[in-house]
């Protein structure tokens, strides 16, 4: 594969369909989005890996979804990594690229040199989907559980959409050039949604929680399910990262005989929202008084963007309710 080929696949999610098997998926590659979530913070090796889990479940989910948008995704625990929050923003016009955008609030001397998954406590992975000022913002809510954040997605659709879904992930630091970075990609499946009459009210997961098993009905279906899941067991680490092998090879690779057939492809970017005038609106229910107290000693009022690491000085006068007109 010539350079170009594989720079034409970085920071990029692939839909494609499995005529055979009723299913469809995506298959996600990101490279500089990683880099330019990852260079505002300094973050410990085990906060980046699951920093790195959560942008690549959410390119995948976010592209699923078809929002004109925003999803967000965020795991919130008792344990050392407290908070995990990811964005993504689908593209307003046909053909641009979609938004990501992620931070995580850890504490330092709790973490361990345990795997990254057990540096989170109880808690719970939330999906939240804003279509728009006009429409009712959607959140779905499941445990931690299942030792891995892509098993709580799982989880999540299984338990609040019942539609059978896998997720294979693969992130870790490589050398290209000499030049060690992050790289994540993984392959996302869905079951065509549809009633399934094996939804049962307990589920035969961690804590009682509904499995993809448990939701994806009967017969064909159940078969179907499980040689696309068995065919995905082939898949190794560095196919799923990449760059020797493009998406659309891996997908022939590992269901030649599901009749796999893919879409255009969507790029994703680094891309953040914040801007002087939303840190002017959030300040705009304060009185003076409030605003007073935030004042630094300078004489200023301050706020930094815990995604991109924006920095923001703004004039007490100028912020609040009662600002000079």
């Amino acid at each position: 594969m010539s350079l170009g080929q594989k720079l034409a696949w970085d920071d990029s999610v692939l839909p494609f369909q499995l005529d055979a098997s009723d299913i469809r998926g995506r298959v996600a590659r990101l490279d500089g989005v990683l880099d330019g979530i990852l260079e505002q913070h300094s973050y410990p090796p085990v906060v980046e890996a699951l920093v790195a889990e959560m942008a690549v479940l959410t390119a995948l989910i976010g592209q699923t979804i078809k929002l004109r948008w925003k999803l967000s995704l965020q795991v919130q625990t008792k344990g050392a990594v407290r908070m995990i929050a990811t964005d993504y923003y689908g593209p307003s016009e046909e053909g641009e690229p979609a938004r990501i955008r992620a931070y995580a609030s850890y504490d330092a001397d709790r973490l361990s040199d345990a795997s990254p998954f057990d540096q989170l406590g109880e808690g719970y992975f939330a999906v939240m989907i804003n279509q728009g000022p006009d429409l009712t913002p959607y959140q779905g809510i499941t445990p931690i559980a299942g030792g891995s954040i892509a098993a709580c997605a799982e989880a999540y659709f299984a338990q609040s959409e019942q539609i059978p879904t896998r997720f294979e992930l693969s992130f870790g630091i490589l050398t290209e050039s000499g030049e060690p970075h992050w790289r994540a990609g993984g392959v996302m499946l869905q079951h065509m949604p549809k009633a399934s009459p094996s939804v049962t009210v307990e589920g035969s997961g961690e804590d009682g929680l509904l499995t993809p098993s448990d939701v994806v009905g009967e017969g064909d279906d159940a078969e179907n399910w499980t040689r696309a899941n068995v065919l995905l067991d082939t898949v190794e680490e560095l196919e799923l990262i990449g760059p020797s092998i493009s998406p659309d090879t891996l997908l022939l690779r590992l269901f030649n005989e599901e009749m796999p057939r893919v879409y255009d492809a969507q790029p994703v970017r680094f891309g953040c929202t914040c801007s002087e005038d939303r840190v002017r609106q959030s300040l705009s229910i304060y009185s003076a008084k409030d605003i007073e107290m935030m004042t630094t000693d300078e004489g200023r009022v301050t706020a930094d963007c815990q995604f991109c690491g924006a920095h923001y000085d703004l004039d007490p006068k100028s912020v609040g309710f009662e600002a000079d007109a």
